[in-house]
């Protein structure tokens, strides 16, 4: 099985968040080589500390942060800041969590009874579209659990780092996943769409416009959200099944795997709506919004959102 990788693209003019990981290269290669022999719990209590600098100086993502738990969780100030500061911390501990897998460590996944749709799809013919969202570690699974009918294709952001991209081509090849770069001229697009037509798997996420700025709006936390057309308008001309996963950091060593089928949203479709392909998409991208509202309510400290959503 190969749940894979998180989509930074940011090339937008307006651009209010990154998805490049910070540090120098040596400083990253200096990572992968001392994790490779140390307890990564070891590199969480550094972590810890530096937490309250990088709030500091990392003013735009503390405060998007400090309003989602205020307004959306309704929060008092105090709560709210020390959620903020467990949020970075928990960001801080995926990223040494990427760079422990980088060095050669392994965690283990939980995969309860919703992984079996994923299961089914996969040993079936027929391609299928897995998205996800900037919560918890998608990028970890991919380096861990293998396809075995099916090639993967996981759309990227080659802005990456040397470090990062050299270690994700490392990674994703024995487990038969490939990336497909985001290009400026949108051509990607039709890459993934022959990666369906020929039966495999795209990967690309749901959260983030970049690109085209053809968007759906979405009832998200009780409050309208724009979420990318693409992977619901492309799930629905295809007329292929379209997935829904997060991989949560559980405790130090391992991950719960979530998979939710999107197309349960055509259930809530009236007869009048359920051959029309834009009450499709809607449906789509309504019930991704659902499903992620589900999953960071029940890990609220997981959602790595740096910017205002709701803007």
């Amino acid at each position: 099985m190969s749940l894979k990788i998180e989509v930074m693209t940011e090339q937008l003019e307006h651009q209010d968040w990154k998805g490049t990981t910070g540090g120098m290269p040596w400083m990253q290669r200096s990572l992968v080589s001392i994790l490779g022999h140390t307890d990564p719990r070891i590199i969480y209590c550094f972590v810890a500390l530096v937490c309250p600098f990088y709030m500091l100086f990392s003013h735009q993502g503390y405060i998007a942060q400090y309003r989602f738990f205020t307004q959306r969780f309704r929060e008092p100030w105090w709560k709210a800041f020390w959620h903020v500061y467990v949020n970075h911390f928990r960001f801080g501990q995926i990223i040494i969590d990427r760079f422990a897998v980088y060095g050669g460590r392994k965690f283990q996944f939980e995969m309860d009874k919703s992984n079996e749709i994923w299961k089914s799809l996969e040993s079936q013919p027929g391609g299928f579209i897995q998205t996800s969202s900037h919560i918890g570690n998608y990028e970890l699974a991919g380096y861990s659990l293998n396809t075995g009918n099916k090639r993967l294709y996981a759309l990227v952001f080659m802005g990456e780092t040397e470090t990062v991209m050299q270690n994700r081509t490392k990674f994703f090849a024995p487990n038969n996943i490939e990336m497909v770069p985001v290009m400026p001229d949108m051509s990607h697009i039709f890459t993934l769409n022959n990666v369906l037509a020929d039966g495999n798997i795209a990967s690309m996420p749901s959260d983030r416009i970049f690109g085209s700025h053809k968007i759906l709006t979405c009832k998200f936390f009780g409050a309208d959200a724009k979420f990318p057309l693409g992977p619901f308008s492309l799930a629905v001309t295809r007329d292929c099944p379209i997935l829904a996963v997060f991989v949560m950091k559980k405790n130090w060593n391992t991950y719960h795997i979530i998979v939710n089928d999107l197309r349960d949203g055509f259930k809530r479709l009236d007869a009048s709506q359920v051959s029309k392909k834009t009450a499709r998409q809607q449906a789509l991208a309504d019930e991704f919004a659902r499903v992620l509202e589900a999953t960071v309510r029940q890990y609220p400290t997981q959602w790595f959102n740096y910017f205002d959503f709701w803007k």
